[in-house]
């Protein structure tokens, strides 16, 4: 019962459900090689330096018609067919070319055995330039997907027009970050022992998820203790997320990557985002962090945390808004035109109490 518990939080923690798939490619391959079986390949790709391929779908207008080019970045347990629930009327009318790439081992994309913090900024320097997105682009990372995006604030800043991290995860390893402000916080724990466990103990993890006697990754499904009543809304009318079935994640390579990807995102990293200085002095550029009031997955006080020390982030909090922001077609087209255009509504100001 203890372990059940365990798992289900640390699944909580990552924010796995935010990442509802439209359709999950990990699902339909099954290979015990570490590459992907290109037979089984029917979208676009691009082969990187290092012989790895990179697939990705596009949305809104043609990149060569362009007056905004956008990477977006999928959270844990997702792939390109995530939603982002801007319409196609808001992109084709603000000149918006929309990239969303299976990151490496995810999807139709070839793993990555020495995947790093760096790695995912490199991923995504590389397909931006092989996809001559021009000199500058913007990045916007969900969820789990933000470590790649605070990897790109860190090391390519000046190829970045502007990023937006909606409801960023934190790690708790960030030497920075206040002991007295998480040493309440449950998920610090649990993030903790499941690093141990998904570093030391994989095999066990992977029997856990594929046995037939207890309960595993359904449990989280519609659970109170990690979504708010917008994101249980949403969950129950949204398909489930796949790659946490036993179907999907009986499949070794899908679990793998799982794994690499959480020891990656939850390790100690080269670089501390809250040390990090303004890269845009000049206003040059604009960094953005959009975050659900409501969040049980990512506490509203820690993000009120980051954007404080770092006061060149510009915070937005959406105030009945939980981790499934990504859901909501308003919140989407106000991150665009926050990023793009620069606006600043209101709404979604924090209400800070003095």
């Amino acid at each position: 019962m203890v372990f059940r518990r365990i798992l289900v939080l640390m699944m909580g923690c990552l924010g796995c459900a935010d990442q509802t798939t439209e359709q999950n490619a990990n699902n339909n391959m099954e290979s015990k090689s570490s590459v992907v079986d290109e037979s089984a390949i029917t979208t676009l790709r691009v082969r990187l330096s290092d012989g790895r391929y990179l697939a990705y779908r596009e949305r809104g207008v043609p990149k060569n018609k362009c007056k905004y080019s956008i990477i977006l970045v999928h959270g844990f347990g997702s792939s390109k067919e995530m939603s982002f629930m801007a319409s196609d009327k808001l992109l084709d009318g603000m000149g918006i070319y929309l990239l969303i790439y299976d990151r490496a081992g995810y999807g139709e994309s070839d793993p990555n055995p020495k995947r790093s913090v760096k790695s995912e900024a490199s991923d995504i320097e590389e397909l931006a330039d092989q996809l001559q997105l021009g000199s500058k682009y913007y990045v916007i990372g969900v969820s789990l997907g933000c470590y790649p995006a605070w990897s790109c604030i860190k090391r390519i800043p000046q190829k970045l027009a502007g990023v937006a991290l909606i409801v960023p995860f934190i790690n708790y390893k960030w030497r920075s970050l206040p002991d007295d402000l998480t040493k309440d916080d449950y998920r610090k724990q649990l993030c903790r022992l499941m690093l141990l466990l998904t570093c030391y103990t994989p095999g066990l993890l992977h029997w856990w998820f594929t046995q037939n006697m207890f309960p595993s990754a359904t449990v989280l499904e519609g659970n109170p203790k990690f979504f708010c009543d917008k994101d249980l809304a949403v969950l129950k009318n949204t398909d489930g997320y796949q790659l946490f079935t036993q179907d999907g994640i009986r499949k070794r390579r899908v679990f793998d990557s799982l794994r690499r990807d959480f020891i990656v995102a939850f390790s100690k990293w080269d670089f501390d985002p809250l040390e990090l200085s303004n890269p845009y002095p000049q206003n040059e550029s604009s960094v953005h962090i959009w975050q659900g009031y409501e969040d049980k997955v990512v506490p509203v006080q820690l993000q009120r945390h980051v954007s404080k020390t770092l006061p060149w982030i510009r915070y937005h909090e959406v105030p009945d808004g939980g981790h499934l922001l990504v859901y909501d077609t308003v919140v989407c087209e106000a991150v665009l035109k926050s990023l793009l255009l620069g606006e600043d509504p209101p709404l979604y100001r924090p209400k800070l109490v003095v």
